[in-house]
C-alpha cells in the first residue's frame, strides 16, 4: 500500500507530505467502464495551491544548487521504480481511465522513455564570445533552470502527459507542481508523487494538488509563483489557462485540441490505409488529440476504403479493460458520451449515412463510421474526441489539402499515398505541427518535436524543444581590460 493511501482513500503530497485538502472533502475515483468508486481523493482548495507552490519555491534554489550528476540520479531512480511497478500501473490505467491493454501498456512504456530521455537532456554548454564593441570584452551565455514549472495534465493519457514535463523540469533544475485531471488524479500525479517518495526526492521538489479544474484551476493557472506553465487539454479551456497565466508574465507551453485530417490518394494501397486509419480514429475509443477527426478519400476509392474502415470497427472487441483482455473499453464519463451521441444525431440529420456504430451502452460507445460527410459537419468540423469516423470524399489532392486545412485547429494529420515523394509533398502543404506519411498519426517520439500550429497551441514537447521551454538564457558579460568610461551622449 502506497504511503499515500491509506484503504483506497489519496492524500495530496506537499512539501514532502502527504496530507488531506485543507477543507477536509474528498472526490471520488471511478472506473468508467462499471462507474464503481474504488479509491477517493482529496478535493484540493486554492490554500493547497499556495501551499504546494510555496513548497517548490522553497525547494527550487537547492534543487538547482545540486550537480546534474545528482539530480539525474533521483530521474533514474524514479524511471526505474516506475519500470519495477509496470504492470500495476497499467493496471491502474485500465481501472482509472479505461485504456485497453495496448493502450495502457504502450502510455507506461512511452512514461518510461519520458525519464530515459531526460536523462540526456541538458542546456546548451556555456557559449562565449566576444563583444563586438567593447575589447577586452567577453560575453558568457549560459541556461538556467526557469524555476517551478506548474503542470496541468488531461486525463486520456494522464501518466505520459504529466511525466513529458515533469521528467525533463527535474533533469533540468526545476521544481514541479502538478494538478491532474479530476478523472485520473492518481495515474496523473499522485501515483508519481508516491514514485518521487518512495526513491527519495528531495522535499518540495514534486508537489501534487488535486481537485476539480472548476474550483481551483483558475488559481493554478494564474498562479505568481511558476515561471513556466505546461498545460494540456482543450482549446478552450487552453484560452483560459494562457490567459491566467499571461497576466503573471508566466510562459504557457500549451498543447491543445486537433481536427486531425487524414488524406487517401486515389492511389493508396486502400487496406494499409483504412488499418492505419482505423487505429488513427479507434485508439482509445478516439480520445486521443492527434487522432484522425477526418478521413478525406479520394473519389477513386472512397467505398473501398469505407468498407475496410467498416471491416476494422466491427473486428473490435469491446468490453471492460481492467476485466480481461479488450481492444476498446469505455468513454471517460457521461458528460463527454452525450457529446459524442450529439455529434452523431447531427451529422446524420445534416446528411451523412451510419454505416456502423453509432450507438451505446453505458459509457461504451461504438466504434462509428459515418459515409457522405461534408467538412460543415458537426462530426467534421469540431474535434469531436471520440470513436467516431467521417469519411469525406474529395476529387483531387488540392480538395483534399484545401478541406484538411479548412480549421482552426493544426495538431496532427496523416497522408496516405503509393508515391512516397507525392505524399511528402502533401504534407508539406498541411497546415499542421505533424504530419505522418504513410501512417497513422498517433505518433510521439523523444527525438521529434511534439505540438502544433494555429488554435493547436505554443511550445513542443520533447529533446531539445522542451529544453528551449524549461531552461533561460542569462548573458553574463566580463571586461577582462581597463577600459575609459564616459557618460553616453
Amino acid at each position: 500500500m502506497s504511503e499515500g493511501s491509506s484503504d483506497g482513500e489519496w492524500r495530496q503530497y506537499i512539501g514532502g507530505e502527504w496530507r488531506a485538502s485543507s477543507s477536509g472533502e474528498t472526490m471520488a475515483v471511478e472506473n468508467p467502464a462499471t462507474r464503481e468508486a474504488f479509491a477517493e481523493v482529496p478535493a484540493g482548495t486554492v490554500d493547497d495551491v499556495d501551499d504546494a507552490y510555496a513548497a517548490a519555491a522553497d525547494a527550487q534554489s537547492e534543487w538547482a544548487a545540486l550537480s546534474r550528476a545528482e539530480r539525474l540520479e533521483y530521474v533514474e531512480a524514479m524511471h526505474d521504480e516506475l519500470k519495477d511497478r509496470f504492470g500495476e500501473i497499467a493496471g491502474l490505467l485500465a481501472r482509472e481511465s479505461g485504456s485497453a491493454s495496448g493502450k495502457a501498456t504502450g502510455e507506461v512504456g512511452i512514461a518510461l522513455s519520458d525519464f530515459k530521455t531526460a536523462l540526456s537532456e541538458e542546456p546548451p554548454e556555456e557559449d562565449v564570445r566576444d563583444s563586438a564593441f567593447v575589447g577586452g570584452k567577453r560575453h558568457h551565455i549560459v541556461h538556467e533552470p526557469v524555476g517551478v514549472v506548474g503542470i496541468i495534465s488531461p486525463w486520456n493519457y494522464p501518466l505520459h502527459l504529466s511525466t513529458r514535463a515533469l521528467a525533463p523540469a527535474l533533469a533540468l533544475g526545476n521544481t514541479v507542481v502538478l494538478k491532474p485531471a479530476s478523472d485520473t488524479p492518481i495515474t496523473g500525479a499522485l501515483l508519481l508523487a508516491d514514485v518521487a517518495d518512495s526513491v527519495g526526492v528531495p522535499d518540495g521538489v514534486l508537489n501534487v494538488v488535486t481537485g476539480k479544474g472548476s474550483e481551483i484551476g483558475d488559481h493554478f493557472a494564474g498562479h505568481p509563483t511558476p515561471r513556466v506553465l505546461s498545460f494540456t487539454g482543450s482549446t478552450q479551456v487552453g484560452r483560459s489557462v494562457a490567459k491566467h497565466a499571461g497576466e503573471q508574465i508566466t510562459l504557457p507551453a500549451l498543447e491543445l485540441g486537433g481536427n486531425g485530417p487524414f488524406v487517401v490518394t486515389g492511389d493508396a494501397d486502400v487496406e494499409q490505409a483504412a488499418a492505419a486509419g482505423a487505429v488513427g480514429s479507434f485508439t482509445h475509443q478516439g480520445q486521443v488529440c492527434i487522432s484522425i477527426n477526418r478521413h478525406l478519400v479520394h473519389e477513386d476509392v472512397y467505398d473501398e476504403y469505407v468498407e475496410a474502415l467498416v471491416e476494422h470497427a466491427e473486428s473490435l472487441d469491446v468490453g471492460d479493460p481492467s476485466a480481461g483482455e479488450v481492444d476498446f473499453g469505455p468513454i471517460v464519463n457521461e458528460s463527454q458520451r452525450d457529446k459524442l451521441a450529439d455529434f452523431v444525431e447531427s451529422t446524420v440529420a445534416e446528411g451523412a449515412t451510419v454505416e456502423t456504430g453509432g450507438e451505446y451502452d453505458g459509457l461504451f460507445f461504438e466504434p462509428t463510421v459515418l459515409s457522405g460527410a461534408t467538412n460543415e459537419m458537426s462530426a467534421a468540423c469540431n474535434e469531436h474526441f471520440g470513436p467516431i469516423a467521417p469519411v469525406i470524399p474529395v476529387e483531387s489532392e488540392d480538395e483534399a489539402v484545401e478541406l484538411a486545412n479548412d480549421t482552426e485547429y493544426g495538431l496532427s494529420a496523416g497522408v496516405f499515398a503509393a508515391d512516397v515523394d507525392a505524399g511528402r509533398a502533401l504534407a508539406d502543404r498541411i497546415d499542421a505541427g505533424m504530419v505522418h506519411v504513410n501512417d497513422h498519426p498517433i505518433q510521439d517520439e523523444p527525438n521529434a518535436p511534439f505540438g502544433g500550429v494555429k488554435a493547436s497551441g505554443l511550445g513542443r514537447y520533447n529533446g531539445e524543444w522542451i529544453v528551449e521551454e524549461l531552461t533561460e538564457p542569462k548573458w553574463i558579460s566580463v571586461q577582462h581590460e581597463d577600459r575609459d568610461y564616459e557618460l553616453l551622449e
